[in-house]
């Protein structure tokens, strides 16, 4: 869910790469038809709209059994501080970050097949926010809420999420180049990596989080050490 750009591509890549038979998600049909040209012939996409619940079901209703349930869909990132804060807005920002998610889980989760896996997508600043980011650390925070709750009354599913630092997407495409690009150079070179992350590096967890079949209930971080300094 949200597999065609930035990490959900990636990590849709990355599993078919692997011999997954790939099903991948957006809102946009154009970004769906662009996605599947990059990937094997197995994977099948689809344009839902992730914010409406009727959506969501009609579509895991038509698509069958399946085994991994991967949501990372979110829309770009927004940094607002407090006084500037409009309500309603902040009401759509949980729409398909947090709303979406439980949609996807309760529609989704009847067709996994025995063994399977959810895995949610996270971030880093629930646990260490700046100024402005009260939006995404308070869904960030969420979605470590639902990953512990759902890995127990799901059980035996497995249900982990990965906690992204700063990486390289879309997902700042409100910033503009000049801002985008200094903010990278600026932040990778305080971190121990010394560089802000990629998409594949994310991918590269979701992977292992559907492959594994003993850790359920866990926030997999990686973020360069984001959460060291």
């Amino acid at each position: 869910m949200g597999g065609t750009s930035g990490i959900g591509l990636a990590t849709a890549q990355a599993a078919a790469a692997e011999g997954a038979h790939v099903v991948v998600v957006s809102s946009n049909q154009q970004r769906v038809n662009d996605t599947l040209a990059t990937l094997p012939d197995t994977a099948k996409g689809y344009a839902v709209d992730l914010t409406n619940e009727q959506n969501i079901k009609t579509f895991f209703e038509g698509i069958g059994n399946f085994d991994h349930l991967v949501y990372t869909a979110g829309e770009n990132l927004s940094l607002t501080y407090l006084g500037n804060l409009e309500l309603e807005k902040a009401r759509d920002f949980f729409t398909l970050r947090y709303w979406g998610v439980l949609a996807s889980l309760k529609y989704g989760v009847p067709h996994i097949n025995q063994g399977g896996s959810v895995s949610l997508m996270g971030g880093t600043a629930g646990a260490r926010p700046n100024a402005g980011w009260v939006l995404g650390a308070s869904t960030c925070a969420a979605i470590e809420g639902v990953t512990r709750t759902m890995a127990i009354e799901l059980a035996p599913i497995r249900v982990n999420a990965v906690a992204a630092g700063v990486i390289k997407t879309n997902l700042w495409g409100n910033l503009s180049e000049a801002d985008r690009e200094g903010m990278y150079k600026s932040l990778g070179d305080a971190l121990p990596v010394k560089r802000v992350g990629e998409a594949e590096d994310v991918a590269l967890a979701f992977t292992y989080l559907m492959k594994q079949q003993f850790g359920t209930g866990q926030i997999i971080t990686v973020d360069g050490g984001t959460v060291l300094i």
